[in-house]
């Protein structure tokens, strides 16, 4: 049995940041109702261009709604608020990513379902948070880096401000969002009473820059963590490397020890690591045709065997191919109907004993709407109804 078997989870989210939330619930055996609006669903369906050209699953979509029963309730209707109401009566937690103040006007805020379910675990991310001047803003990573400083953290202070192409933000607020929903289900146990557990994009942004932050609240002063070292990425032979001066007194000495060259340390009167930070661009330009007879393996194996923190910088389809991957079980195989099957990344966590649960595949829209709906007594014709015609 899954940690999680017997908790069933109504999930009224979309794209990223709550259908992962979803998802790592039901990778440790939670029933997970992801309720969708009627006629396209998560947008994350549609997301993906490639698979929309094909005729496929969104990969988008397929890699965090994997092991959910999909139904489709048009909730702003009559029949489809009765139905989700009552699978509130029956559920453990209800999640949602609304901007604050939309589940309120479609009558399904926290006080009026707690009311209805006093033991249900009420769980809502969004952008900003539900309070405060940015409360009403939309909210979207890029625009989360571009507001809580990460966008400007550049590695050269005076490049233009860049994103990572990874929605961060996101994924560490999602799984912020797991843990304030176990964190409810734990109290819950010795209470017998649910709660209203909260996160944002916003909280999950500035919370990860808690050592930057530190700094500047307590001293005005801005931490850099790329210029503490002479620190420096550098091409070789056949691709780039990151190469890091951190935990040594004199970096730049033990670099030119690996590359089989004579100290520039000394030639360069640059002794300690703090002088080398204040002279790196001249230490790059004199090492650079050094590195370029250097394959990256090597280079990194010599660098890493000296205490030199050091590894390649790959592309991402590279990364995929690592065997570090298969070793830490990271890729998960599940079939789709009809096509072929889907890989993707798996849940980061271990447990030496708990498994896993057995996921279905990433279901259509509505897949178990009349399934699901027959649970509390609805027939076909109510469920499509309810549905928007999508049952």
């Amino acid at each position: 049995m899954s940690i999680l078997s017997g908790i069933t989870v109504i999930e009224l989210c979309e794209v990223y940041q709550g259908p992962l939330a979803g998802q790592s619930l039901a990778d440790f055996g939670a029933r997970v109702i992801k309720v969708e609006r009627p006629p396209v669903g998560d947008p994350m369906r549609l997301g993906d261009f490639h698979a929309a050209e094909h005729g496929l699953m969104s990969g988008y979509f397929a890699a965090v709604n994997r092991g959910k029963d999909c139904v489709c309730l048009d909730i702003k209707s009559a029949e489809g608020s009765a139905a989700l109401l009552e699978l509130v009566t029956r559920a453990d937690v209800l999640m949602h990513n609304y901007r604050p103040g939309v589940m309120e006007k479609l009558g399904f805020g926290y006080d009026t379902l707690a009311a209805l379910n006093p033991r249900l675990i009420y769980a809502a991310a969004s952008g900003f948070g539900e309070t405060g001047p940015f409360a009403k803003m939309a909210g979207q990573d890029f625009l989360i880096q571009s507001i809580t400083g990460i966008a400007s953290k550049t590695t050269h202070r005076d490049a233009e401000p860049s994103y990572l192409n990874v929605p961060l933000t996101d994924y560490a607020s999602g799984m912020l969002l797991v843990q304030g929903i176990l964190l409810a289900l734990i109290e819950r146990s010795r209470s017998g009473l649910g709660q209203k557990v909260s996160v944002s994009l916003f909280d999950a942004a500035i919370s990860m820059q808690s050592l930057e932050a530190a700094s500047a609240l307590n001293y005005d002063y801005e931490t850099r963590w790329f210029d503490r070292a002479p620190n420096f990425p550098m091409e070789a032979a056949d691709g780039w490397l990151t190469v890091l001066g951190f935990f040594r007194d004199n970096p730049l000495q033990t670099i030119c020890q690996a590359l089989g060259i004579d100290d520039l340390s000394a030639e360069m009167k640059l002794p300690t690591a703090r002088a080398q930070i204040a002279a790196l661009d001249a230490i790059v330009a004199r090492l650079r045709p050094e590195f370029r007879k250097h394959k990256v393996a090597d280079i990194v194996a010599r660098l890493q065997s000296l205490g030199i923190l050091s590894a390649p910088i790959l592309d991402f389809k590279d990364t995929l191919k690592l065997e570090q991957l298969e070793a830490n079980e990271m890729i998960v195989t599940t079939p789709v109907e009809g096509q072929d099957d889907m890989r993707f990344i798996g849940h980061p966590l271990k447990f030496s004993r708990s498994r896993k649960a057995e996921l279905s595949p990433p279901q259509k829209l509505g897949a178990q709407t009349r399934a699901v709906l027959a649970e509390i007594g609805l027939d076909a014709a109510a469920a499509d109804k309810a549905s928007g015609g999508f049952a």
